[in-house]
């Protein structure tokens, strides 16, 4: 392949999966819009982002049975088609559940833009230069998620929701044509004598409810409700009759021997709190500027925009440290420090923070996420053999892609909780012999009277206004909690690195080197 055909090639495959990464959060700033729009519950219409998550963790661990089934370029091109198909007929449907049933298929299309796109990088760089690929894929895996949110907001503000599927149709068409000419099939042929149907059955039953129960239990009150319960149990059972099937036939659909090295098993579980960090600062962040802090969807999207260029370079520095023989561990560790530093520092925030503020937090953000992704990746298939890297790859996308949904779930969880305590320790002040909230409301009433508003009606809203304040505060410190909760999740998974030390050391400069 020619230079400029490779990296024709290399912009394509990066460009796929940083359009279904950002498909992943696109949406969560227009739930409001769908819902007036098709006439649903917002309830209903969360299911829009749980239905492409179910899809998405459904379809990536069997991506490797599927890219040797079909042949790589055949399926590789395919679920482009495929994804960008769906995004059209999203942004037409005219019913929420056909929205839903859409975004499903979207989905599973999206499935093979993460695991194949990477193969397909590293495969087109040498040997020596291997660092470098994992830092280019990196920039699609942290870009996406961080821009979808801040995407979202303007294309549904200044347009309409359809449109944040419809910008997906141009570049999935550009991507589709573009690997027809260009993608060839992997030079590692992988024969499947045998489809394992028992097995693709109880994974997709098994993933299908576990992520139901993590997107919906919270809204649902966990286990008061039946059928969180119901398919908790059918959860359990089918995953873990899906491992007992796959360990004890010949040709599964997921060889989870894989995870018999000690290297990849870590990484797995160190790219999982990687997803929850990922996922749950771009969920938190937004919320808390646009409803407590009062920013509007551009200033949001401003507080994002320094970190992205700091992550950038970044990213290649970490493959560069990689390329020179510099532990993974150290860089990983270095990521770490970074997240826990910026999860300190947004726990510290209070309803008078500056958008300075939180941007310099959001840089550590950036620099930790910059510093895991590409030495995360590099470790997980260091110790695999070139048959295995492709599902160990998929495995460990799965895992972030897992820990991002389990994050939020967790975090809503924790928040609800802290609310309510938070809520009970401030009201257990508001007493009429507090002076401090006697003032209060003398001042809020004053003010309203001044406003031409009676006495009795003054007092009424000053009660009001203050309950408003308590909620504000209320929140802010639940969503304060929340921060502190992730930054101790990072510093508790720190103590891992050890136990992959050796491995890393021997691997730091000829790491990746086989990741087709």
């Amino acid at each position: 392949m020619s230079p400029i055909k490779r990296q024709l090639l290399i912009l394509t495959v990066i460009l796929a999966a940083i359009m279904e990464l950002i498909d992943t959060t696109i949406v969560n700033v227009a739930l409001s819009h769908m819902s007036g729009n098709l006439g649903s519950t917002l309830e209903d219409t969360s299911w829009v982002i749980t239905s492409y998550a179910i899809a998405n963790v459904i379809i990536i661990p069997i991506t490797s049975f599927l890219t040797a089934r079909l042949g790589r370029r055949n399926y590789y091109i395919g679920s482009i088609i495929l994804f960008t198909a769906c995004s059209f007929l999203c942004g037409q449907a005219s019913s929420i559940w056909m929205l839903v049933f859409f975004r499903f298929l979207q989905g599973l299309g999206g499935g093979a833009l993460l695991s194949v796109s990477q193969a397909i990088v590293f495969e087109l760089f040498p040997k020596e230069k291997q660092g470098m690929a994992s830092a280019l894929f990196g920039i699609g895996v942290f870009i996406g998620p961080t821009i979808g949110p801040t995407m979202g907001g303007f294309i549904t503000e200044n347009y309409s929701w359809p449109w944040i599927f419809y910008v997906n149709i141009p570049i999935g068409i550009t991507a589709a044509v573009s690997c027809y000419f260009l993608l060839t099939e992997s030079p590692l042929k992988t024969v499947v004598k045998a489809i394992d149907w028992a097995g693709i059955a109880l994974l997709v039953i098994g993933i299908s409810t576990l992520q139901t129960v993590l997107e919906r239990g919270e809204t649902e009150d966990w286990f008061s409700t039946t059928y969180i319960l119901v398919f908790t149990v059918i959860a359990i059972l089918s995953l873990v009759g899906f491992v007992l099937w796959e360990l004890s036939i010949h040709n599964p659909v997921v060889d989870l021997r894989v995870l018999k090295s000690k290297t990849l098993s870590i990484a797995a579980i160190l790219t999982f709190i990687t997803g929850i960090g990922m996922f749950t600062s771009v969920y938190l962040t937004p919320v808390i500027a646009q409803r407590l802090l009062n920013f509007t969807p551009s200033q949001t999207g401003l507080l994002l925009l320094p970190g992205a260029l700091f992550a950038l370079c970044g990213l290649m520095l970490s493959g560069k440290l990689l390329q020179k023989g510099v532990s993974p561990v150290i860089i990983v560790a270095a990521g770490f420090m970074c997240f826990i530093y910026f999860n300190w520092r947004m726990s510290q925030m209070d309803l008078d923070t500056s958008a300075a503020t939180i941007t310099l937090s959001l840089i550590f953000r950036a620099l930790g996420m910059a510093f895991l992704t590409v030495p995360l990746m590099s470790l997980a298939v260091s110790s695999l053999k070139p048959d295995d890297i492709p599902q160990g790859a998929a495995l460990n996308n799965m895992m972030r892609q897992l820990g991002g949904t389990f994050g939020i779930s967790v975090i809503n969880t924790y928040y609800a909780r802290r609310t309510a305590v938070h809520r009970t320790d401030l009201v257990s002040n508001i007493t009429a012999g507090n002076p401090y909230v006697a003032d209060r409301i003398n001042g809020y009433t004053k003010y309203f009277q001044l406003k031409g508003v009676s006495m009795v009606d003054a007092k009424l809203k000053a009660i009001q206004l203050l309950d408003v304040t308590i909620v504000k505060q209320t929140s802010i410190l639940s969503y304060l909690d929340a921060f502190l909760l992730i930054g101790c999740l990072f510093a508790l998974a720190l103590p891992l690195l050890v136990f992959v030390m050796k491995r890393a050391n021997k691997a730091a400069g000829n790491v990746i080197v086989s990741d087709h």
